[in-house]
């Protein structure tokens, strides 16, 4: 195999380096509280998401007025098989949605935008994602992480009113932070912005640019050199897709989401004018990671709408299909992962919701919530897809096309779990969401111990944070050995036919016992905590799966005061619950007996070749292409593919 030789502009960065650019990039305060954090540090806040919050009455009104002119859209403009045939969408459906506004839905109406919440945009995704998971992910790439978000979050007035009404009504956006060699390690970012003037120049290339074929206006990470009168660093802009020396090298093509408008973008000699940056230089990494705390939130979204979908077709197969004399719904074997679809839809419908509603009324903070909620919602979804396609049987695995041929229904089983398999990649891998949880999760020990296990920390400053590292912990350590979870009369207002206060108290225990954990891993641990990935993960899936739990109980309160199928609520509460708590004690169980030190052993003699024989008796497919393609900067020498609707 030949290698891709590597970019002169190629950052040379060692791993400490990589942690301490992602580390300057996070949020360091917390100044609104956090229920997710809160519950990771043993304690259970059920006042914070209990009641459960509710958008304003004209929010409301406005946003169903607006999901019924969606609704009309997607059922008479959409045709998913076309998409799914043609791999692309037409440019007509495009237009439509521009024309009904969906382009800005979460931009303020003084910019041309309808102004939907938070909740209201995500209904909105999961209606259109249903439809057709492309055209859900076009408007998402577009809104949630595109030039709207960070503009209305760091952009200046002049910006707001220059691009926002654009991209309100006509202008497609896009994210271009990836690059060919470049992940989620942004430290090593090759892409540049020299300044020159009033202008920056920008050279690179970036890779899976979600919606980049078609996009009229890009937000692009770049690094700026430090020079005089410049602090430098990772920085945001607003570029014209049209600019000079912008080329769309390839139209990228993926197992699922075949009409995703998704490129390799090249960059040779664009001028930018600095009026186009956004923030201060350097700020690019925090503009991103912030625009994402709620940008996550568009991906639950879909696969809440998935799962909705997946139940509706289970529902309906499994009692129409007859095995040994009655439907295939009625057999346990079957009617176990109709049931797990059902529960698990309302929960992180649950989810989806509460952390929406949180986001709009911005008194908590949500970064750890979002986070969670997409982890747990693009896994959820996964399974769930998967479920079904089992359900279904030979037809599950059967396209839908082929299925029409023949003469039965097109059920598109095996396209949605296509489409959803790249949500647990998207907007940050299940292995990086795991960690960027974990690092919040911990934020409260390593503020007051990180002094104590950093190695080049001196003895004076280590002395100074065992001061207070004991202070914290003398207070916190003692809460966690008892709590309102022991009492059998807590959280009794859960009690309507079925009880849901065991559950709560559950999670009450339970968080208390995660924290005791947490602090005796970091105690055995120390500096190598970092290194126990399989570990935090596990912890971060126990917290995603008490979150779920309470968010599905608190919903179900919420439908039952309202008289909104209150009882079946409680139900499906119940079993989620039920089901949930199965899967955390497994997942304590695997936090001290795994295989994790064995496998890095056989990790090692994977990569040294020592188990190579294994792979002896097969033909490997693939090419011999390098395995990164090469990003040095400079002019393309292929033919721009970019086509904008207009």
């Amino acid at each position: 195999m030949s290698a891709a030789p590597a970019s002169p502009s190629r950052p040379t960065v060692t791993e400490r380096e990589a942690r301490q650019v992602a580390e300057a990039a996070r949020e360091q305060d917390w100044r609104k509280p956090s229920f997710a954090r809160e519950l990771f540090l043993g304690r259970f806040r059920l006042d914070l998401i209990h009641p459960h919050p509710l958008p304003a009455d004209e929010d409301a009104q406005r946003g169903e007025e607006f999901l019924a002119k969606l609704r009309d859209f997607c059922e008479t403009k959409i045709d998913a098989a076309r998409v799914e045939a043609d791999a692309r969408i037409p440019d007509e459906v495009i237009t439509g949605l521009k024309e009904l506004g969906a382009l800005g839905m979460k931009i303020d109406t003084k910019y041309g935008g309808l102004g939907l919440t938070q909740v209201y945009y995500n209904k909105a995704l999961a209606l259109v994602g249903s439809a057709s998971p492309a055209v859900g992910a076009l408007l998402s790439a577009h809104q949630s992480i595109g030039v709207p978000q960070p503009l209305k979050i760091f952009g200046t007035q002049e910006q707001k009113e220059t691009f926002l009404p654009r991209c309100a009504r006509t202008d497609i956006s896009a994210f271009l932070l990836t690059e060919p060699d470049v992940g989620s390690d942004p430290a090593r970012l090759a892409t540049t912005a020299v300044p020159d003037g009033d202008d920056y120049v920008l050279d690179g290339v970036k890779l899976w640019t979600t919606n980049g074929v078609v996009a009229d206006l890009l937000v692009v990470m770049a690094r700026v050199p430090k020079s005089e009168g410049h602090r430098g660093g990772i920085t945001a802009f607003v570029v014209e897709a049209s600019s000079e020396g912008v080329t769309v090298e390839n139209r990228n093509a993926f197992m699922g989401l075949r009409g995703l408008e998704n490129g390799v973008t090249r960059f040779h000699r664009v001028r930018v004018p600095a009026s186009h940056r956004i923030g201060e230089e350097g700020q690019g990494l925090k503009i991103a990671l912030t625009t994402l705390n709620t940008g996550r939130l568009s991906l639950p979204a879909m696969c809440v709408g998935a799962g909705k979908w997946c139940l509706k077709i289970a529902r309906e197969w499994s009692a129409a299909r007859e095995q040994w004399g009655k439907p295939v719904a009625l057999h346990e074997a079957v009617g176990s992962k109709i049931a797990f679809i059902a529960a698990t839809t309302f929960a992180l419908e649950a989810v989806l919701d509460l952390s929406s509603q949180m986001a709009d009324e911005d008194r908590n903070d949500i970064r750890i919530e979002a986070a969670l909620a997409k982890l747990y919602g693009s896994e959820m979804a996964w399974l769930m897809a998967d479920e079904l396609v089992q359900i279904r049987g030979g037809r599950g695995f059967e396209t839908a096309e082929s299925l029409r041929a023949r003469g039965e229904r097109a059920v598109p089983a095996e396209q949605i779990l296509r489409d959803l398999r790249i949500n647990r990649i998207f907007e940050g891998s299940t292995e990086i969401m795991h960690l960027l949880i974990a690092r919040e999760a911990v934020d409260a020990h390593l503020s007051v111990a990180g002094d104590l296990i950093d190695p080049d920390t001196s003895l004076g400053d280590k002395a100074r944070a065992g001061a207070n590292a004991g202070v914290f912990y003398a207070r916190w350590l003692p809460r966690l050995v008892a709590g309102p979870g022991q009492l059998p009369t807590s959280y009794g207002e859960f009690r309507h036919g079925v009880d849901l206060s065991p559950h709560l108290r559950y999670v009450e225990r339970t968080a208390r016992k995660l924290a005791r954990s947490t602090f005796y891993a970091m105690s055995r641990w120390q500096g190598r905590m970092e290194t126990k990935q399989g570990f935090l993960g596990r912890i971060v899936d126990i917290g995603a799966e008490l979150f779920a739990m309470s968010a599905a109980c608190v919903r179900a309160e919420l439908l039952r005061s309202r008289g909104d199928h209150g009882r079946e609520a409680y139900q499906l509460a119940d079993a989620f619950c039920r089901q949930a708590r199965i899967r955390v004690e497994e997942l304590f169980g695997r936090l001290w007996t795994n295989t994790d030190d064995l496998d890095r052993k056989v990790v090692k003699g994977v990569l040294s070749g020592t188990y190579a024989w294994l792979e002896q008796g097969v033909i490997d497919p693939s090419d011999d292409g390098p395995w990164i393609a090469d990003a040095t900067p400079g002019p393309s020498a292929r033919e721009n593919v970019h086509r904008p609707v207009r």
